[in-house]
């Protein structure tokens, strides 16, 4: 099962977070490392209050929604 852990960028959806996951990429020619960031859409069953700027895990899972295809599992220490 894939996970991957981001920070919330948004809260304001009803059962949704938006996670921005952060990751590091080297170009083939030159070298260079340079930072690549994604935003997933992900499902918070509970709908637990998650703020702004928090570290959060999230696990692949079925498609819920035409943007939804991950879970929320718990919060991570900073």
């Amino acid at each position: 099962m894939r996970s991957k852990t981001g920070v919330v960028v948004s809260n304001k959806q009803d059962k949704t977070l938006v996670i921005k996951v952060e990751s590091v990429k080297t170009h083939p020619r030159y070298k260079k490392k340079f930072k690549v960031s994604k935003k997933f859409h992900v499902h918070n069953p509970e709908n637990k209050k998650f703020e702004i700027g928090e570290m959060v895990e999230a696990y692949e899972t079925r498609p819920i929604s035409k943007l939804k295809k991950w879970t929320i599992v718990k919060p991570q220490k900073k």
